[in-house]
């Protein structure tokens, strides 16, 4: 390093004060509900090589730190002189930058004295970028152009300038646009906080000293994360995961990952996963080592070594192979709206892979979710399109710690909103808005309890979305002898006679006083439960976390008193009469059991690489033919509805008959 340590302490202090200031300054400034209050936003400082060398610790959203800004700033057209500020949200043309279109990017080259010096970033998710349905996103698109205006990267802004033609292409293009340029002039007033706050640490201690303490601090971070890499030892570890559905069919979509430690260089192996889908659940990663395919991984380095800084460094030890044209990296023009949901999954997967190497660390599978519910409906003043809660799940449970109720940040730290301004932005009234009881996974640490969202519909003409709704069907699996969480579900008009489950959907339209409830899925606990402390059930039971039903039936509590204590005699004998308890590996449920008893691991690989030897194009439709004659015969509701055995053999038949004509092997 060039710097004193002392210095370099110094200096990543001003500059980590520098991006919180900015993110200040974004949120206090915003117009949208979305930003102002879930506070999906954020900011950085990024070096002249477009890594970011500061990143925010308290505010905004924490994933994106391995992202870079230099393939969008060198798209853009022209040289860069002080006052330009770049715009983009595609992430084909940003490098990944974007990572769907409502993620609006601003850039804005920072200069002393003719020198560049750092580029300062800004990001918000804006309510709606036009499209095929209000908000922009839905997971049955099929096509990027289907999910709003896409905007390579221009200049906003030249030399101080606005340019009005690209501000009049943006509001046209959407449904708020009010919203949607209130918090781009928020954007800019945060970049331009920043270009105060360095040129005020420039005037301080010179440029050549602030250049240097970029690439110092970045350094320093790598080899720490590396450090932290080393303590988990050598191997190879695989671990498979699946979203519910492709949305266009029944077939779930598999996620694989096989994660190598070497020396504390971790190398992640997603072959095995599926072609990416004629839907918005792909992630458009470029093969790069990407946000949304190392989230858990950066996590764990932070869990590993919690004063390590917030930077590009972090990423220094990753590698990733991610096959061109699957879900992790797809080719233009995929979809890739609903990338969240494949990012929940590719987090679950490696965690459970690297739960392998380190399984007193990792925790169980969180809820797997992220569901921004939005209502769209008309106003005097245009079309209003508000998300009323980003509902997620619990955290995983760990060994020697319960899951958090009601809160998983493994790809997100969203605030919630306030039900008074969500009743105030929206025509909703907010009905409950608590924790699930009986959905976190019960273990000797239990996990987190999902969330319940009832509200009820002021006036006509209101629609529904809600994009990223996953463990409807395959349950956050536990670790250790602990239990999946309980899947979610979606409910309109529940307990009348207009009751209706639903599924996925895309734009569902609401009728005055319609009821609806989402049940988000509960995390997966962690140890035998009949090793947790009856004290604790009691707890739970007595906090509305589980029922007494639930205390008897999965933790062997018997309750006296009408629930006030425990029955230890009872307790006893209840505990001492169960048999053939979980083991030590994953407990997944019996719908992926079931699933898995007719695409078993290895044949499974042999079909995603069957698929992979033909062209791009006809992937998609050959895997879903391929699954559709499988699947006959199959029970229905399958796997909800196990196969009896002789069905199961006869499936996995024609799976290998089904791979062998992939092959050319059979006509």
């Amino acid at each position: 390093m060039t710097l004193d340590p002392v210095t370099l302490e110094i200096l990543g202090s001003k500059l980590g004060a520098l991006a919180e200031e900015m993110c200040l300054t974004l949120q206090r400034t915003s117009r949208s509900l979305y930003v102002k209050e879930t506070a999906d936003f954020c900011c950085a400082l990024a070096g002249v090589d477009g890594g970011f060398v500061a990143y925010p610790r308290g505010i905004g959203v924490s994933g994106f730190v391995g992202l870079n800004v230099l393939t969008a700033v060198e798209a853009a057209a022209g040289p860069l002189e002080p006052g330009d500020v770049i715009i983009t949200n595609d992430p084909y043309t940003s490098g990944g930058l974007a990572t769907h279109l409502t993620d609006i990017q601003l850039i804005e080259p920072y200069f002393h004295e003719g020198r560049l010096v750092g580029y300062g970033w800004a990001f918000i998710h804006c309510s709606d970028i036009g499209g095929r349905v209000p908000s922009s996103l839905s997971p049955v698109n099929d096509e990027i152009f289907q999910e709003g205006l896409r905007i390579p990267p221009v200049k906003l802004v030249r030399a101080g300038e606005p340019s009005r033609d690209v501000e009049a292409f943006l509001a046209a293009n959407t449904r708020t646009p009010e919203a949607n340029l209130g918090d781009i002039r928020a954007m800019r007033a945060a970049l331009a906080t920043g270009r105060d706050r360095l040129a005020a640490v420039i005037a301080q201690h010179g440029a050549d000293t602030v250049l240097a303490a970029q690439k110092d601090l970045v350094a320093y971070t790598a080899e720490k994360a590396r450090a932290a890499l080393a303590r988990l030892g050598d191997g190879t570890h695989r671990f498979v995961d699946y979203l519910d559905d492709d949305v266009v069919s029944d077939v779930p979509v598999r996620v694989s990952v096989t994660a190598t430690l070497t020396g504390g260089r971790l190398h992640l192996d997603f072959t095995g996963t599926d072609p990416q889908v004629p839907a918005a659940f792909n992630i458009a990663s470029l093969g790069r080592v990407h946000a949304w395919i190392t989230t858990r991984v950066l996590a764990l380095i932070c869990t590993l070594d919690p004063e390590i800084a917030l930077n590009a460094g972090l990423i220094g030890p990753i590698e990733v192979t991610a096959p061109e044209g699957s879900v992790v990296n797809a080719v233009r023009p995929a979809a890739v709206g609903v990338r969240h949901a494949a990012a929940s999954r590719v987090n679950d997967a490696l965690g459970g892979a690297l739960g392998l190497a380190a399984p007193s660390v990792l925790p169980a599978a969180g809820s797997g979710l992220v569901v921004p519910v939005v209502v769209a409906e008309h106003g005097p003043d245009g079309e209003n399109v508000q998300v009323l809660e980003p509902m997620v799940g619990g955290t995983g449970a760990r060994d020697g710690a319960d899951g958090v109720d009601g809160r998983d940040s493994g790809i997100s730290n969203l605030s919630n909103n306030p039900v008074e301004t969500v009743e105030t932005e929206i025509g909703v009234e907010i009905l409950r808005y608590g924790l699930r009881r009986d959905s976190g996974g019960a273990g000797r640490w239990r996990g987190g309890c999902g969330l319940e969202l009832t509200f009820r519909v002021r006036g006509t003409g209101s629609r529904l979305l809600a994009r990223g709704l996953e463990r409807m069907r395959f349950r956050p699996w536990g670790v250790a002898g602990g239990r999946p969480g309980v899947p979610a579900r979606l409910v309109l008009n529940a307990g009348t006679e207009r009751e209706r489950t639903l599924g996925k959907i895309d734009v569902l339209p609401l009728d005055d006083g319609d009821v609806v409830t989402l049940l988000t899925s509960g995390a997966g606990g962690y140890g035998d439960p009949f090793l947790r402390d009856p004290a604790a059930v009691l707890t739970d039971v007595r906090r509305g976390m589980v029922s007494a039903q639930a205390a008897r039936r999965d933790y062997g509590v018997v309750l006296a008193d009408g629930g006030s204590a425990v029955d230890e005699d009872a307790t006893s004998r209840e505990r001492a009469s169960r048999t053939g308890r979980a083991g030590p590996g994953a407990e997944f449920g019996p719908e992926r059991t079931a699933w898995e008893s007719v695409f078993p691991a290895d044949l499974v690989d042999r079909l995603v690489a069957a698929l992979f030897r033909h062209p791009a194009a006809q992937r998609s439709r050959l895997r879903s033919r391929a699954y559709a004659r499988v699947l006959e015969g199959l029970p229905a509701d399958f796997p909800r509805e196990p196969a009896e055995p002789a069905q199961a053999e006869a499936a996995r038949a024609r799976l290998l008959d089904q791979i062998e004509r992939l092959d050319g092997r059979t006509p």
